[in-house]
């Protein structure tokens, strides 16, 4: 079978790879061209475009770089023509995704969709066009299944990937690794400023600033895979600070808290049991967009999951020095992090248990080969 992946940024390309590596096992002659990232050219296939190169964040930032992305939608059909897939998988990536399931669809494609756009955050409406265009979605979240379901749409749960990712790494030694980066034997306070240019501007200073009210703890950053060192040597500047590349979780396995950029790097954080502050900035033109759409009552995935605050979110003016300083403290007082431990223990039980990757490459094998 052919298979047609789309996926972006730095999760849809870890999500991805684990879904190919199923895929190859349920289809021995499976023959897979995918937009994605290292992780997926790792496993094989044919890489059509990498998500460095469409990698946009915000309302603002879309609308700029508008005929960059129109260029690439252009692209990518032409490309699907001419390969020809028995089915099209789509990761996430709503924005850049739905256009291209409207399209093929209509072209007679099979379309499935792995890991649901956050229709459940705003613009409900956009549920009419996936069951307009999509054959069957496979979603991650425990509440995503009761949501479709009040707009008779049936959709598969399969258990959060992140479960597979975290449980299956490779265990690292600890004092290899501090020796490796250079670490002293300080608890670790680990940076996970977000992985496109513009959240890490945003995030990273704030998040630095408060380095110098800690001297008993040791700041490291999480550099992502998407961004060279010169672009976070020129926020850091002239700061003593510590910098891993492309090792989150490594270094989540050997922290003792987190300052954590909203989105999927929360729920990595709590899956490691690591206690976290969760930060978000955006432009501010985006930011007051987004506030008039989106109707939730948090936004770090850890506590939608949970459905109360368990982490507490700095949101926007609120993600300040001062404002940081105080909930860094909280989550190393002992108390506090006993009661992290337990909620964090909770939300694991409620994503499901091992097999997100597996549950859905059986599904996709299966409703193509019939």
């Amino acid at each position: 079978m052919k298979y047609y992946i789309i996926a972006g940024e730095a999760s849809g390309d870890l999500h991805g790879s684990n879904l190919m590596k199923a895929l190859l096992k349920e289809d021995q002659n499976a023959d897979i061209r995918f937009w994605g990232g290292d992780l997926m050219q790792s496993v094989g296939g044919t890489l059509v475009t990498h998500y460095k190169e469409r990698s946009f964040m915000g309302f603002a930032e879309v609308i700029m770089n508008l005929k960059t992305i129109l260029g690439f939608i252009k692209f990518c059909k032409k490309d699907i023509e001419a390969y020809k897939p028995d089915v099209i998988i789509f990761i996430d990536n709503s924005g850049f995704n739905l256009r291209i399931a409207k399209w093929a669809k209509e072209l007679g494609y099979k379309t499935h969709y792995y890991i649901s756009p956050q229709v459940w955050a705003s613009r409900a409406g956009r549920v009419k066009k996936i069951k307009r265009d999509i054959d069957a979605m496979y979603t991650i979240l425990p509440f995503e299944k009761a949501f479709y379901s009040k707009y008779d749409y049936d959709v598969h749960f399969v258990g959060h990937p992140l479960i597979d990712a975290v449980s299956n790494r490779e265990l690292i030694d600890e004092k290899s690794f501090r020796k490796e980066h250079k670490l002293s034997n300080k608890p670790v306070i680990a940076l996970l400023p977000g992985s496109r240019k513009q959240e890490i501007k945003k995030m990273l200073d704030v998040m630095l600033s408060v380095i110098e009210d800690f001297e008993d703890y040791q700041f490291v950053i999480a550099g992502a895979p998407s961004q060279d060192y010169s672009f976070y040597k020129s926020i850091i500047g002239n700061r003593d600070i510590s910098f891993v590349d492309n090792k989150t979780y490594d270094l989540l396995s050997i922290s003792f808290a987190a300052l954590v950029t909203s989105g999927t790097a929360t729920l990595e954080t709590a899956l490691f049991k690591v206690p976290q502050v969760v930060c978000y900035k955006a432009n501010a033109i985006s930011y007051q967009i987004a506030k008039r759409i989106i109707t939730l009552k948090f936004i770090s995935l850890v506590n939608l999951i949970m459905d109360r605050e368990v982490v507490t979110e700095l949101i926007q003016h609120d993600l300040n020095t001062k404002q940081l300083k105080k909930e860094l403290h909280t989550i190393l007082n002992p108390e506090k992090r006993e009661q992290l431990f337990l909620d964090y223990y909770e939300l694991e039980q409620k994503l499901g248990g091992r097999g997100a990757s597996e549950n859905t490459a059986k599904l996709i094998y299966e409703a193509i080969k019939n």
